[in-house]
């Protein structure tokens, strides 16, 4: 009896990881062109069953013939969405900076530089890098490696400048690279009225847990990207708060919000 329970568990186990690992992948998969591909591999996998289950020796010759094209052929085609579940899977939020971004460093200049961006109707893309590195990101534009300030990213994203149609990158509290490329998203269900900026910035907060920041030219807007989600026309109050709150100094913010009220 012990046995026999033991079994059950362990079955019962096995097809509960099975149905979370591909629960897991749908939603990762969910908006996307490779949801209709999904779908199609587990019709596969049906035939497959039936065919074992039925007898069915030619169609069941075929199937296995091409088992290992079809692992081959899985890889190929989600490669995007197992990139990012892997990269899911190995971030953690144990992991914590060796540095912290001050109140009195980059926070200001960035917010400095992306409200006059705005005014000006200047578009810009700025990368914040947290726990996951971005060095592939890095490496597709030009390395810059200078101090954070308002008239550098300025400078930067002025139409004029060679390295303008791209995005910044951000790390360790340096301007790490410029003109570099991202990710765009693949969600089918964003708006039409979001431009390239606005879907490479969702696409890269979809694939690590960086921070980016969009100035719309055409709107002479600010959004904020994280975890593939975009807040949109947010005020530089909000924009303050809510990287205090992300680079873990929430409470620098409430104590310099409350020596500003009792002065």
């Amino acid at each position: 009896m012990g046995t026999i329970s033991t079994d059950l568990i362990v079955d019962v186990l096995d097809v509960l990881i099975v149905t979370f690992l591909l629960y897991k992948l749908f939603t990762l998969m969910r908006g996307t062109r490779a949801v209709s591909m999904f779908f199609g591999l587990i019709v596969l996998f049906i035939l497959s069953v039936m065919a074992q289950w039925l007898n069915l020796m030619a169609l069941n010759w075929i199937i296995s013939s091409l088992k290992t094209v079809w692992v081959i052929a899985f890889v190929i085609i989600f490669q995007p969405e197992l990139r990012r579940a892997l990269a899911s899977l190995g971030h953690r939020r144990i992991l914590r900076r060796f540095f912290t971004v001050q109140e009195s460093g980059i926070i200001p200049e960035i917010i400095k530089s992306a409200s006059r961006l705005a005014d000006k109707g200047i578009g810009a893309i700025i990368v914040l890098e947290k726990d996951m590195g971005l060095k592939n990101y890095i490496e597709t534009g030009t390395k810059v490696d200078s101090r954070v300030t308002a008239e550098m990213l300025e400078t930067i994203f002025t139409p004029t400048s060679p390295l303008h149609d791209g995005a910044v990158i951000i790390q360790n509290d340096r301007v790490a690279a410029a003109g570099c490329i991202l990710p765009l998203t693949q969600d089918q269900r964003l708006s039409a009225a979001l431009g390239t900026r606005h879907r490479a910035a969702i696409g890269l907060t979809e694939e690590s847990d960086a921070i980016v920041i969009v100035v719309s030219e055409e709107t002479h807007a600010i959004s904020y990207a994280q975890g593939g989600k975009l807040k949109r026309k947010i005020d530089t109050n909000t924009l303050r708060s809510d990287l205090l709150k992300n680079f873990g100094i929430a409470g620098e913010d409430k104590t310099a919000s409350a020596a500003a009220t009792a002065t």
